[in-house]
């Protein structure tokens, strides 16, 4: 799969990882120009099982990505529709089509991250964020309408309901402290430990099975709002899908065949042992 002729950010890959970096004019804004981009990669990322891992950076030491680009939003109607005529709008369409990809993605954040930008950010799977550099805001509310690209419907899954609308409704920058303990990030690092530390999880990721990686991410999506005996069928359905295209039971039949389970050394050393039992196929 090829991964170019992007106008908003620059791609690398190495193995199974993908490097996208945003580098978009002054600020990154999140426009026509970048949506299209990224609906074109989720394409792409969709039919590929070569790529098993993205992390999304940017090129610009100040901001990840800005916000939506208010020279569009100036052209919104001024008319209420019924909720049965409401579409769904271009950024929550590629937001959500980016966080259905088969692969897992990383945003890491080393600058601003603000509105549709941090709502892009919360449409990854997982997020870490540098100390010092990071700053999110939902701003929405002191402009008059809500976070429209997937913020409002998000930000309590991370957060919990209180936070969540305490985070909108105040329309404030957060820091990346604040981030770790409302739940919006998985991690705050300092600027020095975040390049490594994203690096070493996104390259161990890309060593798993595609198949694996992407029953493990769409089973976890769909218990968050199930009941427990519906998140339970959907943990069963999807573990057969994994089963069926990656190399588990040979696997599994190894370690039976060579007593694995029962010596105490490998019981110490999963860590490690997980990643020699890759070389099975």
């Amino acid at each position: 799969m090829r991964y170019e002729g992007f106008k908003t950010f620059t791609t690398a890959a190495d193995g199974g990882k993908l490097t996208v970096t945003f580098d978009f004019g002054p600020v990154n804004v999140q426009g026509q120009e970048m949506l299209e981009d990224l609906n074109s990669l989720a394409m792409r990322l969709e039919r590929d099982r070569t790529i098993k891992v993205v992390v999304f950076q940017s090129a610009n030491p100040e901001i990840w990505v800005c916000h939506y680009d208010t020279d569009l939003l100036k052209d919104m109607s001024t008319e209420a529709v019924a909720r049965e005529d409401a579409k769904l709008l271009d950024l929550q369409s590629v937001c959500e089509r980016i966080s259905k990809v088969p692969q897992a993605t990383i945003a890491k954040l080393e600058g601003f991250a603000r509105g549709g930008g941090h709502e892009l950010a919360l449409a990854l799977d997982m997020r870490f964020a540098a100390r010092g550099k990071f700053k999110f805001m939902q701003m929405e509310v002191g402009m008059g309408i809500l976070p429209c690209g997937g913020g409002a419907s998000r930000m309590a899954r991370q957060t919990g309901l209180g936070r969540a609308l305490e985070i909108i409704l105040s329309a404030r920058d957060f820091d990346a402290d604040e981030a770790e303990a409302y739940g919006t990030i998985n991690k705050a690092l300092e600027p020095d430990e975040i390049g490594e530390y994203v690096d070493h999880l996104a390259n161990r990721i890309a060593q798993f099975p595609a198949e694996s990686i992407n029953a493990c991410k769409q089973a976890v999506y769909e218990s968050i709002d199930r009941p427990i005996e519906d998140a339970l069928k959907a943990e069963a359905y999807w573990l057969y899908q994994a089963t069926s295209k990656t190399p588990a039971i040979k696997r599994f039949a190894a370690a039976d065949e060579q007593g694995l389970e029962h010596n105490i050394e490998n019981q110490r050393n999963w860590n490690e042992l997980v990643m020699k039992v890759q070389e099975i196929n």
